[in-house]
């Protein structure tokens, strides 16, 4: 990993210090919210809703190692001037931690979807395949650019995983879309949220990857690389979880009053 820049503020190690902390809260607190859900909901969504919780579960272990790592990274204390100063202490920050999160949840993130929607086995088994797989690929290309201070090799790397990530995209878009409209009146509208916002909290990590490649760098650079990626994260996976239980618990209803064929 590459070696963290020299001129750091106080505000901007603060700023990541409570991101990271925002980001260990709420996916904490989603995780206990989505277990305690698991009775409320009929055995043909718990599945869905335990990996909801597993996701959730395992960024939160993921967020204590990049804050204790964020932490180690650094000194602080107060200048001769009063103010708090903030300087490396020669500890790496390491920011793998988020990528073996995602290469663990992102597929995970997927295929909770997919079950929760309750499309047919066979179609349930070849998206979760196709979908899982391609957005693992997605983050394995990924990380060898995020470790780069070469842009040219942080260009391409982010073009090589862009592929997938298309893909990935494209189907959450388009390729659902069929099957989200033979969803269950009242379910349908929080079946195209969850694909959406899916879309939309995706589409913020290609862009947080570039910002050291479009001008910005040191400090400044990795401050805004690891509030995005925790807005992201916590966007992605504790939001994202909250639509995932909402599906459930709707299609859960529709059962018992024998709305919707168990």
């Amino acid at each position: 990993m590459a070696p963290l820049a020299q001129d750091w503020t106080y505000a901007e190690w603060s700023a990541v210090y409570n991101a990271l902390s925002f980001g260990i809260a709420g996916m904490g607190s989603a995780t206990i919210f989505f277990w305690l859900q698991l009775p409320n909901v009929t055995k043909n969504y718990r599945t869905a809703l335990t990996i909801t919780g597993i996701v959730t579960l395992i960024a939160t272990y993921h967020y204590f190692r990049i804050f204790n790592s964020w932490v180690a990274a650094f000194n602080v204390g107060l200048g001769v001037n009063g103010a708090y100063e903030v300087t490396v202490s020669g500890t790496p920050f390491n920011d793998a931690y988020r990528y073996v999160d995602w290469l663990l949840t992102v597929p995970l993130l997927l295929v909770e979807l997919i079950l929760v929607m309750k499309l047919p086995a066979k179609e349930t088994v070849c998206l979760a395949w196709t979908l899982g797989i391609a957005s693992a690929v997605t983050v394995a290309l990924g990380y060898p650019g995020e470790i780069q201070d070469d842009l040219s090799v942080r260009w391409f790397w982010w073009a090589c995983a862009m592929v997938p990530f298309v893909y990935v995209v494209g189907t959450l878009v388009v390729g659902l879309g069929a099957a989200t409209a033979k969803q269950p009146e009242g379910v349908v509208d929080l079946v195209s949220a969850a694909r959406y916002l899916t879309v939309v909290s995706w589409l913020t990590y290609p862009f947080v990857y570039i910002v050291k490649n479009i001008g910005l760098a040191g400090s400044t650079a990795t401050m805004y690389e690891q509030i995005g990626y925790s807005a992201a994260d916590v966007t992605a996976k504790a939001v994202f979880g909250v639509l995932i239980w909402a599906i459930a618990n709707a299609k859960s209803r529709l059962e018992e009053e024998g709305k919707l064929r168990a």
